[in-house]
This record gives C-alpha cells, structure tokens and sequence, in this order.
C-alpha cells in the first residue's frame, strides 16, 4: 500500500483523476476551485481593519474553499510525516544554467542563496521574496483565480478569460525565467 503512495502515478491515471474535479464540482453545487482565493477569506476573518474589498460575508463565499485548504494542508503533512521525502535533484541542464548566472549552491530545491533569511536581507533577496510574492497575489487577484482555478475549472468550462489567463501566466513565467531572473542574479 505504502508503495502506491511513493510511486508516481502514470499520466493517464492522474490526467483523469484531475479531470474529474470538475463534475464533482459541479455535483457539489457548482462551486468555483482554487486556491488563491482562500487568502482574502482569512484575511476577511482575521483583519482588524477591512477595506471594501474584505467587507463580505466569507463564511458564504469561501467556507468551503477553506474547509479544502485546511484538508490539502492537513493531508500534505500528514503524507510527509508518513512517508520520508524522497531524494529528487534538479536537472543537471538547470544547475548549470544556474551556475551561469553565479548560482552555484544547488542542493535542494531551492538554492539557499535566494531564497533563506540571509538572501531576505539583500535587496536581491527582497525583490525576489517580497515583491515577487506581492506579484503573484496581485497577479491571482487581478485574473480573478490562480493557475489551478484557471487551469482546471476554467479551461474545463471552456471559459475564454480562463484560456487568457493560463496564456499569461506561462507568458509570465516564461519571462520571468528567461529575462528577469538573468537580470536579477547578475
């Protein structure tokens, strides 16, 4: 049983399963999926002060999307408290692009030198961390969902701001690794 849990599934078991979501969606009541949201309903349970934007009633929009956040939050560390973490590396074409751009502590996932307290207090560091986690949620904020709302409910939906939306966050990520990165780590 153990071994059904660390092994990865095959495309066409996972591909299914992921669109199944949808019509389960769909049965439950026609409720939204994403993640991104979940973040103004805690913030519109726990700020002192609450701009329009967060004067609303959370418990009907996003009780259920919080109920899933706590489960998914719940069952990943219960997964990794249950099975150890596995010994993966980053491609050998990777760490020496990274080492091109004077990255050269790859031995993680994320490289210490970017993302640590320490690289928190350059400025490098801070336009990373800071500001480009200011971007996402911005970015979330602005396309009304992230990549898995867009991703798996829009596109199922055949909704064309979603298919606009998965287009500029690949757009968004491709520049991001290929013109603003370089720019940042030199």
């Amino acid at each position: 049983m153990l071994e059904l849990l660390t092994t990865p599934w095959p495309w066409y078991v996972t591909g299914p399963l992921i669109g199944l979501v949808v019509p389960a969606l769909l049965v439950a009541g026609n409720r939204p999926f994403g993640v991104s949201s979940n973040l103004r309903h805690l913030c519109a349970i726990g700020a002192p002060i609450k701009p329009a934007f967060l004067r609303y009633d959370w418990r009907q929009a996003g009780g259920w999307n919080l109920a899933f956040l706590a489960g998914a939050t719940l069952a990943g560390a219960f997964i990794g408290w249950l099975i150890p973490a596995p010994t993966l590396g980053i491609a050998d074409q990777t760490v020496r692009d990274l080492a091109a751009l004077g990255v050269t502590d790859v031995t993680g996932y994320v490289p210490a030198s970017l993302f640590s307290w320490s690289a928190l207090g350059t400025l490098r560091g801070l336009v990373m961390i800071v500001f480009g986690g200011f971007l996402v949620g911005f970015g979330t904020a602005y396309a009304g969902g992230c990549t898995s709302g867009h991703g798996i409910t829009g596109l199922a939906a055949l909704q064309l701001p979603s298919l606009i939306a998965v287009a500029g966050f690949f757009a968004g990520g491709l520049a991001g690794t290929h013109l603003f990165l370089p720019l940042l780590l030199r």
